[in-house]
């Protein structure tokens, strides 16, 4: 009689760590418990991403992301998903010195079942991932194209086009893993140094635009999913028609109501 693995429970650090060169790692970002729900069976990982500000605020950037906005989607997102891995993004702000970030991070932990959180930046955080990470907190590092840092950019930019991008990036990550990141997120990176950065650190690299080589992949779910369509980044792939489906049923809906076969002997009390 073969023995059967027992499901797991809870995904931790060391599932993800341990899927380094051997799986790939399937994360989503995801703001509310339904949704939550619903992917909590399919995926790793779950970010609770300021992108929330975009795509559900449908605001120009993540910048104006708040502490207090983070934790209620951080909270719904547990509600929702029990096995996944979830990440809390730390907003713009609020990891500005040490201090700082070990304060609202350890609300994230006090305050919601959140297993990491997520800061942007590379080797100029060392210390404070260090710091972090020394209290007890796993952090998630995320280097090249960071929406933090729009403005101070000019844009949504592409990193590692030259030699000394790619440099930067590979020290960044270098930085980051020794100062105890647990696992590290390259946004829109060129596929080259974002496979060699994958192939020199020991933690596991979860993508978002930089190419298939990384050990795992995220994408907004809004735009995989076809909600979001303000604008479309290159590297995502649409595997639904939300927006449109959603519509047209909204469309059915008001017509059944219209012509009053909505509600019907069936869905009325006697």
């Amino acid at each position: 009689m073969s023995m059967q693995t027992a499901p797991i429970k809870k995904i931790t650090l060391n599932h993800l760590q341990a899927k380094k060169n051997q799986e790939k790692i399937i994360a989503i970002t995801a703001y509310d418990a339904l949704f939550a729900q619903i992917f909590d069976p399919l995926v790793d990982v779950i970010l609770v991403g300021d992108s929330l500000n975009m795509s559900f605020f449908n605001q120009n950037d993540t910048l104006n992301a708040s502490v207090g906005m983070m934790l209620y989607h951080t909270k719904a997102v547990c509600a929702g998903a029990k096995t996944p891995f979830i990440i809390t993004d730390m907003p713009f702000g609020s990891y500005k010195d040490e201090k700082t970030a070990l304060k609202n991070a350890i609300r994230v932990y006090k305050e919601t079942q959140a297993s990491a959180i997520k800061l942007e930046g590379g080797k100029e955080k060392a210390k404070l991932v260090k710091t972090l990470t020394d209290d007890g907190v796993i952090v998630v590092g995320h280097i090249g194209l960071m929406p933090q840092f729009v403005r101070l950019d000019g844009g949504y930019k592409i990193k590692g086009k030259n030699e000394e991008q790619q440099k930067k990036l590979l020290e960044d990550a270098l930085s980051l893993e020794e100062a105890g990141a647990g696992l590290l997120v390259l946004e829109g990176i060129t596929t080259p140094i974002a496979q060699k950065i994958t192939q020199t650190i020991k933690i596991p690299t979860i993508g978002i635009g930089s190419g298939k080589d990384c050990d795992g992949q995220i994408l907004v779910w809004s735009d995989m999913l076809g909600f979001f369509d303000s604008f479309k980044p290159k590297f995502v792939r649409e595997y639904l028609k939300g927006k449109e489906l959603v519509q047209n049923a909204i469309k059915q809906y008001a017509d059944d109501v219209k012509k009053g076969n909505f509600p019907n002997e069936l869905e009325s009390y006697h």
